[in-house]
């Protein structure tokens, strides 16, 4: 079953309270949920040879658990291809060509398939307009990284060590 298709046969309210749920931190965006859930269920896909694989992962930091949803080639052509891939940046009408993986449908029902997709499919906003301007913006930095000297390099990076403290702290700080 392609997520179009999930998504046609199911309906915002019933998606929304499952959704909720899931994600109770989200609550103030639910117009925008609803939204682009209206788009997609007129919106035309486009053909893609990639399924939509959901699956809990233990977070090896801290030990926490949450839910992945990630693009996994069909057919990979080369080596890198053989891993899933991040969905965030994938233009919305190719999610709606994409099937739902057997494990996943397994296990998930199909209304916390489509939450977990919404909420993925709207990392980087809640138009596609938005999410390409951010990925051309990652896109640029990534140029920009590329032609610096190693000594401008050092200066501008950081180790994951220091940006997991610093996340850290900033959560700690929020909660406090």
């Amino acid at each position: 079953m392609t997520l179009k298709q999930m998504l046609q046969s199911n309906s915002w309210l019933s998606i929304a309270s499952v959704f909720r749920e899931l994600y109770p931190e989200e609550g103030r965006n639910m117009e925008g949920y609803e939204n682009v859930f209206d788009q997609l269920v007129t919106m035309s896909s486009e053909e893609t040879d990639m399924e939509i694989l959901i699956k809990t992962v233990k977070d090896d930091f801290d030990s926490s658990e949450y839910v992945d949803v990630s693009g996994k080639y069909l057919y990979p052509k080369s080596e890198e291809e053989e891993f899933a891939r991040a969905l965030e940046f994938t233009a919305w009408s190719k999610w709606l060509a994409m099937n739902i993986s057997p494990q996943s449908l397994k296990s998930f029902s199909e209304l916390e398939i489509l939450a977990h997709c919404l909420h993925e499919m709207t990392f980087a906003g809640f138009e596609e307009v938005d999410i390409q301007q951010q990925l051309d913006s990652i896109n640029k930095t990534v140029e920009e990284y590329k032609v610096m000297s190693e000594e401008e390099k050092q200066e501008n990076i950081t180790s994951i060590d220091e940006l997991l403290l610093k996340l850290k702290e900033d959560d700690e700080e929020n909660n406090a």
